[in-house]
């Protein structure tokens, strides 16, 4: 999506360790027309997979699954890091590690949000290493529900998870997908 990258390119800052900000439209303040315009991309993208549900992982990659939501018509849940106290839901859980956190955590969604007539469509805001997508792809699984497709805003393409994920049989389809970044050369994208 050139809108995407045209962003990126603009407001993105390089930072050591690989990490990419994007905090200025995308995971602390949000740019709703733009992520609206992400939003109907993955639409197009998926329209014909009768998507009837988004999942995400909290917390960044619920405002763009909340977005794209809007144009299939469906609800979003969203795959919890922590469950509260106020919770008598029995879930669903996976293993997540966050590479931007280096840590491992528990995600969990109610096994009344998830069933096997479930059509889904993954959003997460980043793809690096395929952690968080393979922990909701391992949710999905276990209610028995069909993952149709991943959408992704940036994908790292030069880190192993776009091809682990492509190579698990998911289809991905990214908005920028990134081939090389340093703090000293910029944001060079995939052709």
């Amino acid at each position: 999506m050139e809108l995407m990258e045209k962003r990126i390119a603009e407001q993105g800052r390089v930072l050591p360790g690989d990490i990419l900000k994007v905090d200025s439209f995308l995971n602390h303040q949000i740019d709703v027309p733009l992520l609206s315009a992400a939003g109907e991309e993955f639409y197009n993208a998926y329209r014909a997979c009768k998507v009837n549900k988004i999942l995400t992982i909290e917390a960044s990659g619920i405002g763009i699954a909340c977005l794209t939501a809007r144009f299939f018509d469906c609800p979003v849940v969203f795959a919890k890091k922590k469950v509260g106290r106020n919770s008598d839901d029995e879930f669903f859980t996976s293993s997540c590690f966050s590479y931007t956190k280096m840590q491992t955590c528990e995600i969990s969604v109610s096994k009344r949000y998830l069933s096997p007539e479930d059509r889904i469509l993954l959003i997460d805001d980043f793809l690096a290493e395929g952690n968080a997508l393979a922990a909701l792809i391992d949710l999905a699984n276990q209610a028995g529900a069909q993952v149709v497709g991943c959408g992704i805003v940036v994908e790292k393409a030069y880190q192993s998870g776009g091809e682990r994920i492509r190579g698990m049989g998911y289809r991905v389809e990214s908005l920028a997908r990134i081939r090389s970044m340093s703090p000293e050369g910029g944001i060079v994208f995939c052709s």
